[in-house]
C-alpha cells in the first residue's frame, strides 16, 4: 500500500506518519506546505526510512496534486491538511478559508479524476480519507453527546470552513462516487503539538515561568483523546470503515480547562518542581474570553467502538503524564518551535 498523507508535518499528521512506519509495511508521501505549524522535526526516525517522502506542495496548487498522484499512485489519501487553530481563524478567516475549503475542493477534484482513471481491482480498493473536528457541531450543554447525525451549527471561521469543507467531500461522494470516509475528532493532545493549544502551552509556559492564562473562569469542558488512540482509530476507519460514513472520534475524557490546568500543574509539581517550593498553579490567570468561545463539546463514539472495535488505550491521566513527560525529555524541540514564527502571541482578539 503506498498512502498520501496531507499536513504530514503536523501534530495528529507526523502521528499518523510515525504509526505507518513503525507498524505497517507501507510507502507514506507527506504532502505538505509545511507553514507555521508545519515541523519535520516530529517526524522523527520515520523521516529517514525509505518508504517516507516527502512533497512539499500546497494542496491549493491542483497542477502539483495532479502530478503527485500521476506520479506515485498511491491507494489512499489520508486528508489532514488544514488550519486549524480557531483564535488564528478570529484574527485572520482568509487563510482558513483559502486553505480548508477551497484546498480540500481541489484535492477532491484531483482525487476524483485520479480515482477515476483506475483500472480494477485498484480502483475498488481506493479510499479518500477525510479528517475534521467535533467543533462543526457547535455548543452543548450542560448534558448531550455529538453524534454522527448531530446537525452542524459551527460558531467559529475555524468550525465552519471544516463543516464546509466535510460537506464537500460527502457531496463528492454522493454525487461523482468517489470513495470517502469521514472521522470527526475531540480534542487531540500530546507529543509534538504545536505549542498554541491549551495543553502544550500551559506545560511550556509553565516551565518557563510565565503566566498560564486561562479564558473566562476556565470553565469550558472538552472531550480529550490522546494522540495516538486517535491514529488507530484513523487507521480503522481507513482499511474497514463504510463508504461515504462518518465515524466520531472521542477520549471518554470530559474536562474543564482549568482542571486541565491544575492537573498540569501537579504534575509538573512532580516531576520538575520550581524553586524555592513555589507551586506551578500560582502562575494561573484569568483572561477576557474569546469571541464565539464554545462551552462544552463531547463524542459518542459508540459507532466506531461497535463497528470497528475500537476504544482508547490512554486514560486521560495517563496520556496527560505521557504528555507532560514527552515536553520534559524534548525541550529543544519545543524551543526550537518558540524560536519561529510563533511567539506565544495572543490571538482572537479581532472584532
Amino acid at each position: 500500500m503506498k498512502i498520501i498523507v496531507t499536513g504530514g508535518a503536523g501534530f495528529i499528521g507526523s502521528a499518523v506518519i510515525r504509526h505507518i512506519i513503525a507498524h505497517t509495511n507501507w510507502h507514506v508521501i507527506n504532502l505538505d506546505k509545511l507553514t507555521y505549524a508545519g515541523n519535520l522535526d516530529s517526524i522523527g526516525v520515520a523521516a529517514y526510512d525509505a518508504r517516507y517522502s516527502l512533497a512539499r506542495i500546497d494542496i491549493l496548487d491542483q497542477e502539483a496534486v495532479r502530478s503527485l498522484l500521476e506520479r506515485e499512485q498511491p491507494g489512499a489519501i489520508m486528508h489532514l491538511a488544514a488550519e486549524s487553530h480557531v483564535d488564528r481563524s478570529i484574527d485572520g478567516p482568509s487563510a482558513f478559508i483559502d486553505t480548508n475549503i477551497t484546498g480540500t475542493y481541489r484535492l477532491l477534484q484531483e482525487a476524483l479524476n485520479y480515482w477515476s482513471g483506475l483500472n480494477e481491482p485498484k480502483k475498488s480498493a481506493f479510499r479518500f480519507h477525510h479528517v475534521s473536528t467535533d467543533e462543526v457541531f457547535g455548543s452543548l450543554g450542560e448534558i448531550g453527546l455529538f453524534r454522527e447525525e448531530t446537525p452542524y451549527r459551527p460558531n467559529s471561521p475555524y468550525s465552519a470552513s471544516k463543516a464546509a469543507s466535510d460537506h464537500l467531500v460527502r457531496s463528492w461522494h454522493h454525487t461523482f462516487g468517489l470513495p470517502v470516509v469521514v472521522t470527526n475528532c475531540s480534542n487531540n493532545y500530546g507529543p509534538c503539538q504545536f505549542p498554541e493549544k491549551l495543553i502544550p502551552l500551559m506545560i511550556v509556559r509553565a516551565l518557563e515561568g510565565k503566566s498560564l492564562p486561562l479564558y473566562g473562569k476556565g470553565l469550558n469542558i472538552r472531550d480529550w483523546l490522546f494522540v495516538d488512540d486517535h491514529v488507530r482509530a484513523l487507521l480503522s476507519v481507513l482499511q474497514n470503515g463504510q463508504l461515504g460514513q462518518t465515524y466520531n472520534i472521542g477520549g471518554n475524557a470530559e474536562r474543564r480547562n482549568i482542571d486541565i490546568v491544575e492537573s498540569l500543574c501537579g504534575l509538573l509539581d512532580e516531576m520538575s518542581p520550581r524553586a524555592n517550593r513555589l507551586l506551578y498553579n500560582e502562575l494561573i490567570t484569568f483572561v477576557t474570553d474569546r469571541p464565539g468561545h464554545d462551552l462544552r463539546y463531547a463524542i459518542d463514539a459508540t459507532k466506531i467502538r461497535e463497528e470497528l472495535s475500537w476504544q482508547p488505550q490512554e486514560t486521560f491521566e495517563t496520556g496527560l503524564r505521557k504528555t507532560v513527560q514527552w515536553y520534559l525529555d524534548n525541550e529543544t524541540w519545543w524551543r526550537r518551535v518558540l524560536s519561529g514564527a510563533y511567539r506565544g502571541e495572543r490571538l482572537g482578539l479581532a472584532g
